[in-house]
């Protein structure tokens, strides 16, 4: 139980244990801030029980006050958490109170997998076309892609370019191997050789190719995402194993964004409302939002796992330098 009247120490868990939440407060935990001026019923909206999000709305002044830019219920529909949603409205939270780029955490609940958790009021747009499409393709794409194993690997999502184009941007040759099956196991066992970290697999999908490496970080360099990216746009990712996804948009040879973190699912107040909507369709599913920002609409995770289409070495340069 609670010794001390603040919220130090509440560990994700904590936001679903309803006595450890009452210890808290009946020791003097303000039910409106923390000790870093963040709102502990933004986080039981993300992480805790529909019981702990309902004691704490009760509680706390304003059941619709922002953080970042978002109330606690567009936090729980984000979040995918629709009972605390439906706890939170019954609190009096507002659904339809426009937020991001005139997104309300109502309408944004359309494109969930629980679309009906609020009754849509008259004078409140349904999705558009537009916006449907991206919800239907978003349940296709991640259906196609499925499940496996990113870790170590990187890859290069190039809008509208046919891979042998991208093998021409690159620069590229060609492998020719009696054995491409031993000779990519090879190179998991030695990934950072020069041999290994130049070779990168290139596969046609619909909308594009992927440039990919199974065992590195080489088909996500910054050369290699620029020069894909000629008169298109490309996103490229390396899931680095230390730090996470690592994200990065090139288009027409100009860098959009870097330090990415595709599939994270928090929108900016910077997002234009595509954006929103996107981050929220892809979250946790990394590989799903570069093929969609790119424009990719593969059938299959081949492209990722492999065998690809073909291997090609690059190559040898500084795949880091600015101008190269």
């Amino acid at each position: 139980m609670a010794e001390n009247p603040d919220w130090s120490r509440m560990g994700w868990r904590s936001w679903s244990d309803l006595a450890e939440v009452r210890a808290r407060l009946a020791a003097g935990a303000d039910p409106d801030t923390d000790s870093r001026g963040r709102r502990p019923l933004h986080h039981a909206a993300e992480w805790g029980s529909a019981e702990v999000v309902a004691e704490l709305a009760r509680l706390v002044d304003d059941v619709d006050a922002e953080q970042d830019g978002r109330t606690a219920l567009w936090v729980a529909v984000q979040a995918g958490k629709p009972d605390n949603a439906r706890v939170l409205a019954a609190a009096g939270a507002d659904p339809w109170r426009p937020m991001m780029a005139g997104w309300s955490p109502g309408r944004l609940s359309l494109a969930g997998t629980v679309p009906g958790i609020f009754p849509l009021p008259s004078g409140i747009e349904p999705l558009s076309p537009a916006e449907e499409a991206m919800v239907a393709e978003a349940r296709r794409l991640v259906g196609a892609l499925g499940t496996f194993q990113t870790e170590g690997m990187s890859f290069t999502c190039v809008r509208d370019v046919a891979a042998p184009e991208a093998v021409r941007r690159l620069s590229a040759t060609v492998v020719e191997h009696d054995d491409p099956e031993r000779m990519a196991r090879e190179f998991w066992f030695d990934s950072l050789s020069e041999d290994a970290l130049l070779t990168v697999g290139v596969t046609d999908v619909p909308g594009g190719c992927v440039v990919s490496q199974p065992w590195a970080y080489g088909a996500s360099t910054p050369v290699v995402a620029r020069l894909l990216s000629a008169g298109t746009v490309t996103y490229a990712m390396y899931a680095n194993p230390k730090s996470g996804d690592q994200g990065s948009i090139y288009r027409d040879g100009v860098v959009e964004g870097w330090d990415l973190h595709p599939g994270g699912g928090w929108s900016a107040a910077e997002d234009s409302a595509a954006e929103i909507l996107r981050r929220y369709l892809y979250q946790y599913k990394a590989v799903a939002h570069c093929c969609a920002y790119a424009g990719l609409r593969p059938v299959d995770a081949r492209a990722f796992t492999g065998p690809p289409d073909r291997w090609v070495r690059l190559p040898v340069r500084d795949y880091y330098a600015r101008n190269a």
